[in-house]
């Protein structure tokens, strides 16, 4: 099943309270199996998660199933993840997003 995963910065810590990759989309598409995206979607067409960063900024990942045809609409479009893979990652892994330090002791009890 092809899930898309779409990139949001809906809190903005700059002076100016603008992110200059507002006017843009960001997705990335990723192939998990059928089960893992029934579980992670919890049942809804779509799933959001949000991620604070604790400066005053804060990004939404939000997460559905698309068709082939969607997922080529939205790579033509899309202007990359804004190097934020690693939150798609821990989405599949442990469904939410976590740092680093989240992820260590989770790996440690």
């Amino acid at each position: 099943m092809i899930l898309s995963f779409e990139l949001t910065m809906p809190n903005v810590g700059s002076w100016n309270g603008v992110w200059t990759g507002a006017d843009r989309k960001y997705y990335k598409h990723r192939n998990v199996p059928k089960q893992k995206a029934l579980e992670l979607l919890e049942g809804e067409f779509f799933q959001s998660f949000y991620y604070d960063f604790g400066d005053g900024w804060g990004a939404r990942v939000e997460v559905m199933p698309v068709d082939s045809r969607e997922k080529r609409k939205r790579e033509k479009v899309s202007a990359g993840f804004y190097g934020y893979d690693w939150m798609i990652d821990s989405i599949l892994k442990y469904g939410d997003i976590l740092t680093k330090s989240q992820i260590k002791k989770l790996q440690n009890q």
